[in-house]
């Protein structure tokens, strides 16, 4: 499906690069269909050995584009909108915004009415391909609904959900990658503690986090379920928990969780 779309990414940071190199590693994707710009697009520059588009040009971007990402700033969606809008054919082009906290409403105060707009959510493991991606829609028929979980899916998984949920979205799921490689490192450092080299420290909780995560996709069970497995009773593992959950771990796990939705709502 993703074969003969051409896409432009304008504003190509950190997750519009991963979302690149989730897209080149598909079979079908021709890395000639990709622009991709940013004002100083010095270090994108190695990509144009595998055959991306690389430039400062938005312009010329968009307008050769069926499918604009942006992936600017929030402060910068307005004037993007504005600079790229006499390139733009509402009714052939798809525009759809990574910015966090800019509603379609927003969008739409530049965009023609009939403009087919999404927004999306999705999160660095896009680099990798194992990237969640929440996603919601104005003016969109299935085809261009199919196109964009298409291409959102070659990077992860993508899912449909009303616009008011886009922030909470955002916080589970593009701030929550921080959230839990924090804790990972935190794993890490308690292993150090206890006798490991970093080294193999890291090792043993990487895939410590890889399987629990596995363990609730794959067996589709609660959290708890699958702790009350690993509890015993006068064990090990409840004394640690308890320890955690006596100094506040989950309890603060929850209000980091509120305070960055918090966050976005006052911006």
């Amino acid at each position: 499906m993703l074969n003969h779309i051409k896409i432009a990414i304008i504003g190509c940071g950190n997750l519009g690069t991963s979302i690149v190199n989730g897209l080149l590693e598909q079979e079908d994707f021709l890395a000639q269909n990709l622009h991709i710009t940013k004002r100083n697009p010095h270090n994108l520059l190695h990509l144009q050995d595998k055959g991306v588009r690389v430039h400062s040009d938005n312009l010329i971007a968009a307008k050769e584009a069926d499918l604009v990402i942006l992936g600017v700033k929030p402060f910068n969606v307005s004037a993007i909108l504005k600079e790229i809008k006499p390139v733009l054919d509402p009714k052939k082009q798809v525009i759809v915004s990574l910015a966090t906290g800019i509603t379609l409403d927003e969008m739409f105060v530049v965009l023609d009415p009939k403009t087919i707009a999404f927004r999306a959510m999705p999160n660095i493991a896009a680099d990798i391909r194992e990237s969640v991606t929440c996603i919601c829609s104005r003016n969109s028929t299935e085809k261009e609904d199919k196109q964009v979980k298409a291409l959102f899916n070659s990077i992860g998984f993508s899912i449909s959900i009303d616009e008011n949920l886009m922030e909470a979205a955002t916080v589970l799921g593009a701030c929550g990658i921080a959230y839990v490689l924090r804790f990972m490192r935190a794993m890490i450092q308690g292993g150090i503690q206890i006798g490991f080299d970093a080294k193999t420290a890291s090792q043993i909780v990487n895939q410590t986090v890889k399987g629990a995560a596995e363990l609730m996709i794959q067996k589709n069970i609660h959290p708890e379920e699958a702790i009350d497995k690993v509890t015993t009773p006068k064990g090990c593992t409840i004394v640690g928990l308890n320890e955690m959950e006596h100094q506040g771990f989950s309890a603060a796990m929850v209000r980091g969780v509120l305070a960055s939705y918090q966050k976005i709502e006052k911006n």
